[in-house]
């Protein structure tokens, strides 16, 4: 779900064009869950290989990254570790909506709406741990350096900002601020033409970014105060947040107060919130060091072609076609560098 502060903090638009040249950590399961949810048949099924098994992250993983590649931009993809505790009834809510889902999708299907089918089938995404594994197996066929966190993927992503080794985290969620992202990117692994379910009409979704200084400036708060605000609207770890508590009145009772403690009007609701230990999950939260110097290396052309075409029926000629855009832009970047230095 995500912390909610849509009404407070403005995203300024931006080209992927313009994130070239950056390192940007990619929170890997919300790319993953975007492409389990997005990259689907008419009937709102999965992309599948001629065993069943699941390929549309696979796709979304293996096309974008090379649009990504061949713009300059190097991801680092950061899949989640052992949640929290307090996690638990957030992975239960999502466990129940997936389920309702689920049944809507099968009258759907039985009805023969295939539209209201495939709208129901975006909810119903489960990232199975042989999903989590392939995506794995084709970065590294990329040759895009990959890390498991500790905890938290979007802490550890969030880390990696603080301490120089990338410039964004990647993600939709705004809880990578809240952990301390120096910048936040939405939309980079779904933007383009996007059409809205049930609706017949496209639109053109593009990448945002969010700068975590200039949220604050603007704001008028620190980040121990935005992780209180976040606390107040509802986070992954206290889901409803507060009673009739949304982005902007939990701004101005922040600024007024200062901090949750001095907010008389929550005093007894904040007796039932775990508020001290979410602060610490936030502020001080677990993660995970880069063991080595990242690298990104050339595409693996055999591993690519043997995993994805070989494997899971991809199209040979459609996945070659891609890999030489990347083969073309490395060439080019080679003969500037030789006229730079020669």
């Amino acid at each position: 779900m995500g912390v909610d502060l849509r009404g407070i903090v403005k995203p300024f638009k931006i080209s992927l064009e313009q994130l070239g040249g950056r390192t940007i950590a990619v929170d890997a399961p919300n790319a993953l869950y975007q492409f389990l949810s997005i990259i689907r048949g008419e009937r709102g099924e999965y992309l599948m290989d001629h065993e069943g098994r699941v390929t549309s992250h696979l796709s979304g993983l293996f096309y974008r990254n090379v649009n990504l590649l061949e713009l300059g931009i190097r991801p680092i993809y950061v899949f989640d570790g052992k949640p929290p505790v307090l996690k638990t009834m957030e992975i239960e809510r999502r466990r129940t909506v997936k389920k309702e889902a689920e049944k809507l999708y099968n009258a759907a299907l039985a009805r023969g709406d295939y539209v209201e089918a495939r709208k129901q089938a975006q909810a119903t995404v489960y990232l199975k741990d042989q999903m989590v594994d392939d995506a794995k197996r084709i970065l590294d066929a990329m040759g895009i350096p990959w890390i498991v966190a500790v905890s938290e993927g979007e802490a550890t992503a969030a880390h990696l900002t603080r301490i120089g080794v990338a410039s964004d985290v990647a993600s939709q969620d705004f809880d990578a601020l809240l952990f301390g992202a120096a910048r936040l990117v939405r939309n980079v692994t779904i933007s383009g033409k996007r059409k809205l379910p049930g609706r017949g009409v496209h639109i053109n979704v593009e990448p945002e970014e969010i700068e975590l200084k200039r949220v604050l400036d603007n704001l008028g708060v620190t980040g121990e105060q935005l992780v209180d605000i976040g606390i107040l609207v509802g986070t992954d770890f206290n889901l409803d947040g507060f009673t009739k508590i949304g982005p902007v009145t939990a701004l101005k009772l922040i600024k007024k107060h200062g901090r949750l403690e001095n907010i008389d009007k929550i005093k007894d609701e904040l007796k039932t919130v775990s508020y001290n230990e979410i602060r610490e999950i936030f502020l001080k939260p677990q993660v995970s060091e880069p063991k080595t110097p990242l690298e990104w290396r050339r595409p693996d052309r055999n591993k690519v072609i043997s995993f994805l075409c070989g494997e899971r029926d991809f199209s040979e000629e459609r996945v070659t076609k891609a890999l030489e855009r990347l083969d073309k832009v490395e060439h080019q970047r080679s003969e500037s560098l030789e006229k730079w230095f020669g």
